[in-house]
């Protein structure tokens, strides 16, 4: 079997009159969705619009839990102990598993959102409180984390696969760890370089960092952002470059 990778991008951000990213043209390009569940974004109209174009499209629809922070979209920590914060994943995760089954799907993987993604791929008490709330509701769900993190380890302690993840649009430090967000330059919002970069993780298992280092990366899906600028043309020449560097894209087996 020749190279392959999966394609991922966050969705259903938007929330009631107030459109985020262009959902509708990410699911055609993409090969797995993950469909945020209202707590830091979206909302159960937006939700189940999301999953059915998913659906339609054939991607494999992930849930994207967060922190309960709608103002700062769940990029802001918060200090929820482990009881709160595995019973915070368990409801979102339930309820987008219940939206995906009532349309006909069902739920493919979890994939932690923003300060909470941050937090479980270092935190080994917070990654083994996510990974109970997924285990717990479906021990056959894919858990979608950073490589080498907390969350890997402590989906594999609960019998949970897990699928390691690369960033087409984001810019990677030295250390291997994504520059923050709070930085210049942080984002790969240049199709070409967003592109370049995708190749380099799924063909080389590489990525060049922001100071011009090589660093060794190896991932099974590549994530787009739905909110970056620009992210429909970011994964149009992604998908392309990936062709013509003969990567098949496609969701992961079951």
């Amino acid at each position: 079997m020749g190279a392959r990778i999966d394609l991922n991008a966050d969705l259903g951000e938007s929330l009631g009159p107030w459109p985020m990213g262009d959902d509708a043209a990410l699911v055609r390009l993409v090969t797995s969705v993950n469909i945020a569940c209202g707590f830091h974004a979206g909302d159960p109209l937006t939700i189940r619009r999301t999953v059915r174009l998913a659906l339609d499209a054939g991607c494999a629809v992930g849930a994207h839990p967060g922190y309960p922070d709608l103002v700062g979209f769940g990029r802001r920590a918060m200090d929820l102990d482990a009881d709160e914060l595995e019973a915070a994943v368990l409801y979102q995760v339930a309820a987008l598993a219940g939206i995906v089954r009532a349309e006909g799907g069902r739920l493919a993987h979890v994939k932690p959102h923003g300060a909470l993604y941050q937090r479980v791929a270092a935190d080994e008490v917070a990654a083994g409180a996510f990974a109970a709330a997924v285990a717990g509701l479906d021990a056959g769900l894919r858990l979608v984390g950073p490589p080498g993190s907390a969350l890997v380890a402590a989906g594999s302690d609960v019998g949970l696969r897990c699928l390691v993840e690369g960033f087409a649009d984001r810019v990677y430090e030295p250390d291997g760890h994504l520059r923050a967000r709070s930085l210049p330059g942080a984002l790969h919002a240049d199709p070409d370089r967003a592109a370049t970069q995708a190749v380099a993780i799924a063909r080389d298992g590489r990525v060049i960092a922001g100071d011009g280092s090589s660093l060794p990366l190896e991932a099974e899906t590549l994530c787009i952002h739905g909110d970056t600028p620009g992210a429909v043309a970011v994964a149009r020449a992604v998908r392309d470059a990936l062709r013509e560097a003969g990567i098949a894209v496609r969701a992961p087996d079951d």
